[in-house]
């Protein structure tokens, strides 16, 4: 890390990263699981089971991009880079952190790419 202000907390926001970590895999892993069960002979149910995968699908996806998040953010901390945002060179606020530990950008460069 090359921020002062995070060098004394950097074991809490690894514990941190590491712990929704293994939030977010067993998600994963409990929809595998429920992905594996079979249909219902029930046409309507089926249609409704059918409704359900599609949302169930988005939430594994949205946890995947999570856990890729989290795993570049761990890979920033043992490399000294956590808390740099990755478009500008400036630190990351150590609020933004605390809101969004695997923040790659400051708010500015968020608000900004987000506004194109």
């Amino acid at each position: 890390m090359n921020d002062d202000r995070i060098e004394p907390a950097e074991a809490a926001i690894r514990e941190s990263l590491l712990q929704h970590k293994a939030e977010l895999e067993k998600r994963v892993r409990i929809i595998h699981e429920h992905a594996r069960d079979p249909l219902d002979a029930d046409s309507s149910e089926q249609a409704a089971q059918l409704g359900n995968v599609a949302v169930v699908t988005a939430l594994e996806t949205e946890a995947k991009e999570e856990l890729a998040a989290i795993d570049a953010a761990l890979q920033r901390l043992a490399a000294g880079t956590y808390g740099d945002c990755i478009s500008c060179g400036e630190p990351i606020s150590t609020e933004r952190l605390k809101a969004r530990p695997a923040s790659l950008e400051c708010l500015d460069c968020a608000e900004l790419r987000q506004a194109r």
